[in-house]
């Protein structure tokens, strides 16, 4: 301990004594001067965020020295415009989308733009609604039993000629007929 009685904060300067002296990293601090330098918000060990020898609250420290980009610093399914100016960023001038010329385009690229067609419906199949089954890819809405119309999943689908079914249907149409099959274990049915 110094001569003076106590550590100097790390912000003001000025001589810490125990009775509030509030530490972090190995420095001390006034409760009253342990704030974020930012926003100046009163912080604590949960809230404190520190580099190299300034400290921050962890929304103010995401912001400055987080990731960045799209959806990044606002919290979670947070977009925000903010671009950091009052924290001292520089925004980088924004760049112009260019596109590729790229004369080899994969088989993948050559979809309908990028993306699968549906084969029930013939429209594209984006990322964001697309279930794979039977060996296509399908919309959600589209993912359903050719002959009964039950929504179906990849564990419960059975598939003939590209075309989707249930499993109960695809029993009943292709599989094998006579007596004691089709109808669940055990019953007799006569099948036409």
């Amino acid at each position: 301990m110094p001569l003076g009685g106590g550590n100097k904060c790390g912000c003001c300067k000025k001589t810490v004594y125990f009775a509030e002296e509030v530490q972090c990293e190995g420095q001390s601090f006034h409760k009253s001067c342990f704030l974020c330098m930012v926003c100046r918000k009163n912080l604590d060990s949960t809230t404190v965020a520190v580099h190299q020898d300034e400290i921050y609250c962890k929304s103010c420290y995401g912001k400055k020295y987080g990731p960045k980009g799209y959806g990044f610093g606002g919290g979670a399914g947070t977009l925000s415009m903010d671009t950091g100016e009052a924290l001292g960023i520089k925004p980088s001038g924004q760049t112009s989308h260019r596109a590729t010329n790229n004369p080899n385009p994969s088989k993948f690229a050559q979809k309908l733009g990028g993306s699968d067609v549906c084969p029930r419906c013939g429209s594209a199949v984006y990322a964001a609604e697309k279930v794979v089954g039977g060996g296509n890819s399908w919309h959600k809405s589209c993912f359903r039993c050719a002959k009964c119309g039950k929504s179906l999943e990849s564990t419960t689908l059975a598939d003939k000629d590209g075309e989707i079914y249930c499993k109960g249907c695809y029993a009943k149409n292709f599989g094998p007929k006579g007596f004691g099959f089709g109808q669940g274990a055990g019953a007799l049915a006569h099948a036409q």
